[in-house]
């Protein structure tokens, strides 16, 4: 019977970890909080599940020292960490205001949380979902990136893991309704001085428009483009053109791996098979 409604979010990152993040079994994660609504929603799930796939959970926030609020934000972070029982920490910097604000700020976040993470050897979580993805390959071709570089976000990237990244905004504001989560609006969100927002706010609900599966369709590329994810064919001259149902389907193979035969035009059976070493 076909299902008559989407997976909640739990069993979307349920999904992922299991087949994109892993393995988890016996380690530890530690989960990029900040009091938003992503980073809530993400913590909440990954509570859940942490005792079913066997992890153990750590959250960890970065106050850049750039805002009065993100004290409070954190705030909201570390009691519902408590409410779930998961350990809490948070990481004070002074990051001085000027050029390349995010991408600074980006990289002192990561080089904070690394070395929170070091000791337990644990995997960093971040909240980044379909959305964020997609914002990301816009970014990127704005930019004039290349093929390599608009194969962004990957669901596991070395000590890195997007437990959220193949559910979408929408699924995440369901989860925070459904489960009366409260979360905290970062204004620089909103803020048109960065081009991420105008992207988000502008750009990309003109596309939507235009095509309403844009997000799935700038996510399919992002996958297609990633190394770990060319799949090697078999059994034809050439390289076929895949659509993106098929594309998805040897992906999905690809994360399982197991091999798949896909039927192109003309009737003739692919079989696509995994490359014998998969780079994370």
């Amino acid at each position: 019977m076909p299902r008559s409604h989407p997976p909640t979010l739990i069993t979307t990152v349920r999904r992922t970890l299991r087949e994109e993040c892993g393995p988890l079994a016996g380690g530890c994660v530690l989960a990029a909080v900040s009091g938003g609504g992503d980073s809530q929603a993400m913590l909440s799930v990954l509570a859940r599940l942490a005792p079913e796939l066997g992890f153990r959970l750590l959250a960890h926030g970065v106050d850049h020292g750039l805002r009065a609020a993100a004290a409070a934000e954190l705030d909201l972070a570390e009691a519902l960490a408590s409410q779930l029982g998961v350990p809490f920490g948070r990481t004070q910097l002074k990051l001085a205001r000027g050029g390349n604000l995010q991408a600074r700020a980006r990289e002192a976040r990561y080089a904070a949380l690394r070395d929170v993470a070091a000791p337990h050897a644990a995997l960093i979580a971040t909240a980044h979902h379909a959305d964020d993805r997609a914002e990301t390959v816009l970014l990127r071709l704005l930019r004039g990136a290349g093929p390599r570089g608009l194969a962004v976000l990957a669901p596991r990237a070395q000590d890195v893991i997007r437990p959220l990244v193949r559910a979408g905004k929408r699924d995440v504001r369901l989860h925070l309704e459904r489960h009366c989560l409260a979360f905290a609006e970062d204004p620089s969100n909103q803020d048109a001085a960065f081009l991420r927002a105008r992207v988000r706010h502008e750009a990309l609900p003109l596309l939507e428009q235009l095509s309403p599966q844009i997000v799935r369709h700038l996510n399919a590329l992002a996958d297609a483009l990633n190394g770990s994810n060319l799949p090697d064919f078999a059994g034809l001259e050439g390289e076929p053109e895949l659509n993106r149902a098929q594309i998805a389907q040897v992906l999905r193979a690809g994360r399982l791996g197991r091999s798949v035969a896909i039927r192109v035009a003309g009737g003739r059976e692919l079989l696509v098979k995994r490359p014998a070493e998969i780079k994370s």
